[in-house]
């Protein structure tokens, strides 16, 4: 990541309330990714395939939806890293540039998602 200078040494156009408005987003999106983990722990459960307690279709919905469970297990682990990631930066003060061109990312994209570490431009590609 190469920044000029003046972009590292420059303040922030967010203040201090804006920036412990993202932390505060960034925190409980965290929590509810904790807490659909903990509803979903039973879908990973593992699949009893005997088939006298279920027939075959209901033991092959129950495989699927384990499955799907399991996605969406690997989602928010995903989303979970994206956001610890984004305190990170938050804390480093870089919270809010492009990890890529180094430019302000805007308010609103880290509205939308307090984890975007690049801005339009460049997750464009």
């Amino acid at each position: 990541m190469v920044k000029c200078k003046a972009v590292m040494t420059e303040i922030m156009n967010m203040n201090d309330s804006e920036l412990a408005k993202f932390r505060e987003i960034i925190l409980a999106r965290m929590q509810e990714l904790e807490n659909e983990d903990a509803l979903g722990q039973a879908g990973q459960a593992t699949v009893q395939l005997d088939q006298q307690a279920v027939g075959r279709l209901s033991r092959m919905d129950a495989l699927q939806n384990q499955a799907m469970a399991k996605a969406n297990h690997a989602r928010r682990q995903a989303q979970k890293t994206r956001l610890t990631a984004a305190l990170a930066r938050l804390e480093d003060g870089e919270y809010g540039y492009c990890e890529d061109c180094g430019d302000d990312i805007a308010t609103r994209r880290l509205e939308l998602d307090p984890a975007a570490a690049k801005c339009i431009q460049c997750a464009r590609g």
